[in-house]
């Protein structure tokens, strides 16, 4: 926590996506950072001031002239600012901000601040792709503001596409970004591999595993946010890129591999959190083998190993390059680790117990660090955690 508080005034606007605001808030105060929240009317109708001020212990400022004792509300409020954060941002008060409008306590707050504009727009797909708010967003963009651009899925109006806010953990990382806290790990090269891998056997069908990667992608996010240089070798999720990491997009294992070695070669950290595919068949069909009329070659697949990524580029590490690799065991999570730790080169292993819910496609999960002194246990905690625990480790070992 850095000797000076930090302080995050956070605007919340008249959105379904309000109530997310309210992990913003939470995720902020745990990096201690100090939440102050200003709403607009609007966005009473969705979460009322009470949530906020239960949640922040301040005032919740709405209105121009609902604090007597400061008459000149917007002004202190721009002033203690360290950081102003608008999310979820309407398209109205996009516009309104973009074109120096000032007619309530938010937006004339957002103009009299000198402070750091982050903005994470949420709203109809329609509304996002209007030529209007695009043009509104890229002013903004063009003076100064970090936007946090909206995601894609179903919307709370029903349609598909982009408008949902971004993810809380991104808009958390943004913000700390600008607020110049947890940079660590500042001019250094982490390398992360996440997800499955799936190794074709024809057009329609696949060898892969249940990986969500979740622990991956979280890694990659908090060693963005404290300032490294991040590359996300990632399989196929459903996940969305991390805010300020480059994401190589790859399928197979052959694929990663090519990915990784480069990646690898600038990396200070590489951390393998993939699941990759131990086999693969030895050919891929061109076509898709139909039931009846190849049931030969899909009753028995002739498989060949995949290339040890971890192995290969365990044993390949230059001096003061740090290994972490990752042991998804269902059985002597400890021991199997410990072996591993061995045979790849890694400095360390990170080993959990699979099935019966847990580890994949979870939002938390119980680890063990495993070197070659010692074995640590840690208590089942959020991935956004473990991922920061891993990044303190892999510190220990960093020359």
């Amino acid at each position: 926590m850095p000797s000076v508080q930090k302080t995050v005034l956070l605007g919340v606007t008249g959105c379904i996506a309000a109530y997310k605001s309210c992990e913003i808030v939470r995720a902020l105060q745990k990096a201690g950072v100090r939440v102050k929240v200003v709403m607009t009317e609007h966005a009473t109708e969705f979460v009322g001031p009470v949530t906020f001020r239960a949640l922040t212990h301040e005032t919740v400022a709405v209105g121009l002239f609902d604090d007597p004792s400061d008459p000149i509300h917007h002004i202190s409020l721009a002033q203690e600012a360290d950081a102003f954060l608008i999310a979820p941002c309407t398209a109205n008060v996009i516009a309104k901000i973009a074109n120096g409008i000032a007619d309530d306590l938010l937006t004339t707050t957002a103009l009299a601040t000198t402070a750091p504009l982050v903005i994470a727009p949420a709203m109809n797909v329609n509304m996002y792709e209007n030529a209007a708010t695009r043009y509104n967003i890229g002013k903004l963009h063009i003076r100064g503001a970090r936007i946090i651009e909206a995601g894609d899925g179903y919307l709370a109006c029903g349609d598909v596409g982009k408008g949902r806010l971004a993810e809380v953990d991104d808009i958390v990382a943004a913000t700390l970004d600008e607020l110049g806290l947890q940079r660590d790990l500042d001019g250094r090269h982490v390398m992360v591999t996440a997800g499955p891998t799936v190794e074709p056997i024809d057009p329609v069908r696949y060898i892969s595993n249940h990986s969500s990667g979740k622990t991956g992608y979280a890694i990659a996010r908090a060693a963005a946010l404290r300032g490294a240089e991040v590359t996300l070798v990632s399989g196929p999720v459903s996940l969305p890129a991390p805010e300020g990491v480059r994401v190589v997009r790859v399928k197979t294992a052959r694929e990663m591999m090519a990915a990784a070695e480069e990646a690898f070669e600038h990396a200070d950290v590489a951390v393998f959190a993939a699941a990759v595919a131990d086999m693969r068949p030895r050919e891929a069909a061109d076509h898709k083998l139909k039931k009846g009329q190849a049931d030969a070659e899909l009753g028995t697949i002739d498989l060949v190993e995949n290339p040890d990524i971890l192995a290969t580029l365990g044993a390949a590490k230059r001096g003061g390059q740090v290994v972490v690799g990752f042991a998804a065991e269902t059985g002597d999570v400890v021991a199997n680790a410990e072996k591993k730790l061995a045979s790849k080169h890694a400095d360390f292993i990170v080993a959990n117990q699979v099935g019966d819910g847990r580890a994949f496609g979870t939002d938390d999960n119980a680890v063990w660090f495993v070197d070659e002194d010692d074995v640590e246990e840690l208590p089942r905690m959020a991935k956004s955690r473990i991922a920061d625990e891993i990044l303190d480790k892999a510190k220990e070992f960093l020359k």
